[in-house]
């Protein structure tokens, strides 16, 4: 099999953001992402870019005007002004205002877009943005921590040179906003594995929910309970993509790893392991589609940049040392084992039977029945690129280290046992957002070398 080609997309600053004392997503995880990637040294493997950052044109290309508008002009200081349109777009506790909102999600948002350009365009045969996979946006309003769907925005891009694209997601929640968007058509299969019930975020994700009118049976759901682990997982994962690929035939796929789906996170309550979610990302990587791999959840961050490195390492096909390299700028991070993918038994009991697994893949092979194999579309032009560029010509010289250096916000911390991010065996919903002790560390603001295409 020949070598994938693989991009990867990071915005040196898109960690340094920062959702407030004591919520539960931080984008400080992409520092360490990338700070491990590139201490593993798998950017020799990758052609690396600093990415694009979308327009709130581009953003307009899903979300409603007046909704990105608002983004643009809040901030934390005006914010009072607003007010009146805080239910609206519903914004607050979960979604809060802070600053650099609007340049955080053009900066991830971009990234997607970018790589779904590059994918068109046959420049890579895999594009990986960890910073995207924000699924939860809605047309006209945030929700659950996503503030604009990068995910969509994407699809509508890859749609300009694809006939069907297909969406796999393995966040714990359910990957709503994405499935809303494309509810009937066709032309956008979304298939989503994620916990279901006692009225865990965001509600939806019923097997039962399955599209309509022209996109009738292209929403598949596999609705699954506390506790499941990698073998029945993988048990479930493995036939209903095998089934999807066969029948619906996407000429792209995007993937959503959010990584709340493993044991341990702060907002979880599933069992699986690194290497178990890394199998489902092997498999869907396997068919040889292009492939545009997306973060999303994950909120014990020492194991989502645990396992988006690990993750990266199986897409440029590269074995990587258990051992967390010494170098590694957050190594003290990944005490007390120091490994990549260590042993994860999970708190929850597996609540998922035989039987009940049994009847979720039968009844999604039910509804797979009803897809029309391959559906096509009318031929038609292909709009324009939402934007070009060029890749250099001049050979890059990888065995050059680029720098990466520690980097996280002046409000983000980390202290040790007292860490927010230590492991907590309560999971609360998304919306219960738990206080934290707070010690500044040291900043260092070096910069990453990475191409600059946008």
């Amino acid at each position: 099999m020949s070598q994938n080609r693989v991009a990867y997309f990071y915005e040196p600053d898109v960690g340094n953001f920062h959702y407030g004392v004591g919520h539960p997503m931080k984008p400080h995880r992409l520092s360490l992402t990338h700070n491990l990637v590139f201490n593993y040294n798998l950017h020799k493997k990758m052609d690396i870019f600093r990415p694009y950052q979308a327009t709130a044109y581009d953003m307009t290309r899903f979300h409603s005007e007046d909704y990105i508008h608002f983004l643009q002009r809040i901030t934390p200081t005006n914010k009072a002004g607003f007010a009146s349109s805080f239910h609206k777009f519903s914004v607050g506790d979960d979604s809060p205002i802070f600053p650099g909102l609007f340049n955080f999600c053009s900066m991830y948002t971009g990234a997607s877009l970018q790589g779904a350009v590059m994918l068109n365009n046959k420049l890579c045969d895999i594009a990986v943005n960890w910073s995207g996979g924000l699924h939860h946006a809605k047309k006209f309003e945030a929700s659950g921590f996503c503030y604009v769907n990068d995910i969509v925005i994407a699809i509508l891009e890859l749609l300009k040179y694809h006939a069907r694209v297909l969406y796999i997601d393995i966040d714990i929640h359910h990957g709503d906003g994405v499935q809303e968007a494309f509810y009937f058509t066709d032309r956008v299969m979304t298939v989503s594995f994620h916990k279901y019930g006692n009225f865990f975020f965001p509600g939806t994700g019923d097997m039962y929910e399955l599209g309509d009118e022209t996109g009738k049976y292209y929403s598949l759901n596999v609705p699954l309970h506390d506790g499941i682990d990698d073998q029945t997982y993988i048990a479930l994962f493995k036939p209903v993509i095998q089934g999807v690929m066969q029948k619906y035939q996407p000429t792209a796929i995007v993937l959503q790893c959010g990584a709340d789906s493993l044991a341990h996170d702060r907002l979880g309550c599933f069992s699986l392991t690194i290497k178990g979610h890394g199998e489902c990302v092997n498999f869907v990587k396997s068919f040889g589609v292009p492939l545009l791999v997306l973060g999303g959840g994950g909120y014990t961050i020492r194991n989502v940049s645990r396992c988006w490195t690990y993750e990266t390492a199986l897409l440029v096909n590269e074995p990587v040392d258990e051992k967390i390299p010494i170098t590694t700028d957050y190594y003290g991070f990944f005490a007390p084992d120091y490994q990549l993918c260590p042993v994860m038994s999970g708190n929850f009991s597996n609540q998922n039977s035989k039987s009940y697994v049994d009847s979720i893949r039968q009844t999604v092979f039910d509804h797979l029945k009803f897809v029309q194999s391959a559906p096509s579309v009318q031929m038609q032009d292909t709009p324009p690129d939402i934007f070009s560029f060029e890749l250099d010509n001049e050979d890059d010289n990888l065995d050059e280290r680029p720098e990466t250096g520690k980097r996280e916000a002046n409000n983000e911390f980390y202290n040790g046992d007292h860490d927010v991010d230590k492991t907590n065996t309560e999971k609360p919903h998304p919306s219960a957002l738990s206080a934290a002790q707070n010690k500044p560390k040291e900043i260092n603001s070096e910069k990453s070398k990475e191409k600059n295409t946008g």
